[in-house]
């Protein structure tokens, strides 16, 4: 199969090409981490016209952004904890994240049970999720309804009935995280940024003055290295930030604390879950149920972290309390470890509050902007990420000098712009748009279903999917792939930078989470056709082969201790 490579195309065989012209260019703004946070970030500054390089030492998303909770949610808990601001910003964001990606965001109504000796009463919880409603400007249709003992039993029948008073029905986005963070980082691009994973930050440069100049960039494919020069430096590295900050000397005053947060994935077979639920445990933590692609996933956990931050894990103990907090809300269920089909870990870049549990940390933001003009952002939520990248952006602009400035960076303009595949005209025209979509497939060889499911993912972008149809079906039957699946893979590579099987399976598609039977069906064939495609040598392909392995044996087996 041929493709044709364009210099400007965010394809992952042209990595070095882009990191050669990043390090060629007058770059204003040098972006480390392209989690979530340093994708808006890129998309905000390069909207304003400022030129941005953004480097990741893994895959896009590659930490916290693909671990979440995947919600894109208001943070009704940060109500009970008086954060007032927290709520009403991040409530108000997620309808701007909605508008501008109804493709990775969904409406999603939320059940919250009332009990006997819980933490929420009825009288409160009625209060609290109508001063919800106006603090974060919910819609009329989407306003919180209270309910009886009966109604909430209705709505979802596995509930523990013991004590059951009644409950707060209200509306939170579920989102695909990692695909989030891939379709505001494509729009970035397209928007003249320059941004490359598996580009990991050796050393920082310094000018006399000892002010940052910019960074010593390794490429970790090839072993290249590149000499990145910018204006501005930013630190967005998520639970990596304090490590930056330690390579800059300027790791004082506030500093990070990593939280673990564990999800189980259990088919619906076995948690015929109708409604996604938020509750509280014996203990007073508050966990999520959540449906999901013919799955319910449930979590999460919050435990204080010191281990690998790349690559955290379930442990027996995490797995032990949530199926545990599971059966304790869901009795009849008499889940087991044996019925747990996938799982992942992720970590909570977090602003270090001595005395407080890991579940009373406040999730705020703070920039940090330190004597060499490093400017780190740490702490807060995937929900806040546009507006933490205003901020951050108008704290760059601030800082450039008085010419710099006149080159007319003006306010932010992320708030109205649609994020790539969000090109709808708003989420009122996405279930006609999807409705569209779904006839046409058909004319380029998908089922309904499969075209329904490609429309959904990919929003406006799938018309690039669907012209890869016809070129594709003879590579695709080479390596035994379906379409649909072949289709995916070709545009992951040309258009999403996917450099190996596990950006494939675990960030671009969720599959290893969701569809893990799968995986293990696919991942051969995928293997084999991502090697013909990307010119893999043999070392390589061992490694890429023994990485899915370990996140697919990491996914079911608990670490032991």
């Amino acid at each position: 199969m041929n493709t044709e490579r364009r210099k400007d195309a965010f394809a992952s065989q042209n990595r070095i090409e882009l990191l050669t012209k990043m390090k060629d260019s007058s770059i204003d703004i040098l972006v480390i981490g392209g989690g979530i946070t340093g994708a808006g970030i890129a998309l905000d500054a390069a909207a304003r016209g400022l030129k941005v390089g953004l480097v990741e030492m893994q895959d896009f998303a590659g930490g916290t952004s693909s671990r979440s909770t995947k919600l894109v949610h208001g943070g009704l808990r940060y109500l009970k904890q008086l954060e007032i601001g927290v709520v009403a910003e991040v409530g108000k964001e997620r309808a701007i994240v909605y508008e501008n990606g109804p493709h990775v965001t969904t409406p999603e109504w939320m059940l919250l049970p009332l009990y006997k000796g819980g933490t929420f009463g009825k009288f409160s919880t009625s209060i609290g999720l109508r001063v919800y409603d106006f603090l974060a400007g919910v819609k009329r249709g989407e306003r919180r309804q209270m309910l009886s003992a009966a109604d909430t039993l209705a709505k979802e029948p596995l509930l523990k009935q013991k004590g059951i008073k009644g409950g707060g029905y209200y509306v939170e986005y579920r989102t695909d995280d990692a695909r989030l963070t891939i379709e505001v980082m494509k729009k970035a691009v397209e928007t003249g940024a320059l941004a490359v994973n598996y580009a990991k930050v050796e050393t920082l440069r310094y000018d006399p003055d000892g002010k940052i100049t910019g960074a010593l960039v390794r490429d970790t494919i090839s072993g290249m290295e590149f000499d990145i020069t910018a204006s501005k430096v930013i630190n967005a590295t998520g639970p990596w930030v304090d490590e930056l900050r330690e390579m800059d000397g300027s790791k004082k005053g506030k500093t990070l604390r990593l939280t673990k947060g564990v999800h189980l994935v259990f088919d619906q077979s076995r948690f015929p879950l109708r409604q996604a639920v938020y509750f509280d445990t014996p203990d007073g933590r508050m966990v999520f149920a959540i449906p999901r692609e013919g799955k319910a996933y449930f979590g999460t956990t919050d435990t204080n972290y010191k281990g690998d931050t790349v690559n955290p894990v379930m442990t027996m103990e995490d797995r032990t309390y949530l199926l545990n907090a599971v059966n304790f809300m869901f009795p009849k269920l008499k889940l087991t470890e044996a019925d747990v089909e996938s799982s992942w870990a992720g970590l909570r870049p977090l602003i270090q509050q001595e005395g407080k549990s890991p579940s009373e940390i406040s999730r705020r933001d703070e920039i940090f902007v330190s004597q060499s003009g490093l400017i780190s952002i740490a702490g807060g939520k995937l929900t806040g990420y546009r507006k933490m990248a205003e901020t951050v952006v108008d704290k760059v602009v601030e800082l450039l000098d008085d010419t710099a400035r006149s080159g007319g960076y003006g306010a932010s303009s992320t708030k109205t712009l649609p994020m790539s595949g969000g090109e709808l005209g708003g989420s009122q025209h996405f279930a006609a748009f999807v409705s569209k979509k779904t006839a046409e497939g058909v004319h380029f060889s998908f089922t309904k279903e499969e075209s329904a499911f490609l429309a959904k993912r990919y929003g406006s972008n799938v018309d690039q999917i669907f012209a890869l149809a016809g070129s594709t079906a003879e590579w695709a039957a080479s390596f035994e792939l379906p379409l649909v699946l072949a289709v995916q893979l070709r545009y992951s590579m040309e258009a999403e930078m996917t450099v190996k099987p596990a950006d494939f399976f675990i960030r671009r598609t969720g599959d290893l989470f969701f569809r893990i039977a799968n995986v293990q069906k696919w991942k051969a064939a995928v293997i084999a056709a991502m090697s013909n495609q990307l010119g893999w040598s043999e070392k390589q392909r061992a490694e890429y082969i023994a990485e899915l392995e370990l996140k697919l044996s990491e996914a079911v087996k608990p670490l032991e201790r």
